[in-house]
């Protein structure tokens, strides 16, 4: 038996409002309301990656999602965070011994251990925040349990490659990740190709440094932490003369911002997941943009599916079309970057839209 199991030995009763099935006494009954009416019997819960919930990004956009969907549902979530990978799998297995109904997961390092807890517990459901739930690689997820949230932003990052190409100062611009993960990738290629896009169109060669179109020989830090080597890494592209840095990888950006003031020069962060001006606002003299994932709007609704019995692992895609994916306002930089910058913006985004523009990821198409 997997080390990852809830042990439930099903009744073959099911559970009214949730679709799922649970032995008789391992749940708590309903509970009244206040207006007699019997609450929600629903538990969702969540595991964060070692960036933990306050990492400015999209660990935190996960929470904020499931605690808003729970508060609108009217019952208290139970979450969880991990200081490493090796918290992942124990992790998930707490949650399983406290009865969740939906587990959650943030991040493509815990696709292993949240695909082996759902395939020995199906009687709960999953949601793996960006990742495809599908470990063979046949286009589609694992189990009936396990449901993706995934975005493309490759398509965010063309577009704010396509500024930071347009705003640099000295030609050249740097990104890296965290760790060779296709959704840290993903931030960096559609970069590249909006930095190429925007040479393309004025005659220009600025330099991306840090990816080189392949993982295995592009920049990484070897892991999430905002650390010492995060920050070297950082000072390395500011020595060779990026004036943007789009780090890619949660807390790392911490890193750079550090390396940004100790260098004393007027360099330029790109944020990703969420709008770093406003969740650090820290960074507000130094964020150009941010590349946006909508996870908290998408794992509200995922988990007020579920409690609605509206459970399925069809994907999530987010994308431009449907504003899953996006950039944010230029900020205190809106007076500095091009007059002409926000209407190619968007003359681009609605290229990329309507397939003019193609922009390669592994979630195009």
């Amino acid at each position: 038996m997997s080390i990852i199991s809830r042990g439930r030995v099903l009744s073959g009763l099911a559970l009214v409002g949730t679709g799922a099935l649970v032995l008789a006494g391992c749940a708590a009954a309903p509970e009244e309301t206040d207006g007699g009416e019997a609450a929600v019997d629903f538990l969702p819960c969540m595991v964060s990656d070692a960036g933990g919930f306050d990492d400015k990004s999209f660990n935190q956009l996960g929470y904020e999602g499931l605690t808003e969907a729970a508060a609108e549902i009217g019952v208290e979530p139970i979450t969880v965070e991990s200081a490493s990978e090796t918290d992942y799998a124990p992790n998930i297995e707490s949650l399983l011994g406290q009865g969740c109904d939906l587990i959650v997961t943030v991040g493509f390092a815990l696709s292993a251990a949240t695909l082996e807890a759902a395939a020995a517990n199906p009687d709960v459901n999953f949601a793996l925040i960006d990742d495809a739930a599908d470990a063979d690689f046949d286009g589609k997820p694992d189990y009936d349990n396990a449901k993706p949230i995934v975005f493309n932003t490759a398509e965010a990052a063309f577009l704010v490659g396509y500024a930071a190409a347009s705003y640099t100062k000295t030609g050249t611009v740097a990104t890296w990740g965290g760790m060779n993960f296709p959704t840290v990738t993903i931030f960096m290629d559609g970069f590249a190709q909006g930095v190429a896009y925007y040479n393309e169109q004025k005659g220009t060669a600025v330099q991306v440094l840090g990816w080189t179109g392949d993982g295995e020989t592009s920049s990484f830090t070897g892991g999430f932490e905002a650390n010492d080597q995060a920050k070297a890494m950082a000072q390395g592209f500011i020595d060779q003369g990026a004036d943007i840095l789009l780090p890619v990888g949660g807390p790392i950006y911490q890193s750079a911002v550090a390396a940004i003031t100790d260098s004393g020069k007027d360099i330029a962060l790109l944020g990703v997941d969420a709008d770093l001006f406003e969740t650090d606002p820290s960074t507000q003299d130094i964020i150009l943009t941010s590349i946006l994932k909508g996870i908290k709007n998408a794992t509200h609704d995922v988990v007020a599916a579920a409690a609605a019995n509206d459970y399925s692992n069809e994907a999530y895609v987010g994308t431009l079309e449907n504003e899953g994916v996006g950039y944010a306002p230029f900020h205190n930089f809106e007076s500095l970057v091009s007059p002409d910058l926000q209407g190619e913006l968007d003359e681009i985004q609605a290229g990329i839209i309507d397939g003019s523009i193609t922009v390669t990821s592994y979630l195009a198409g």
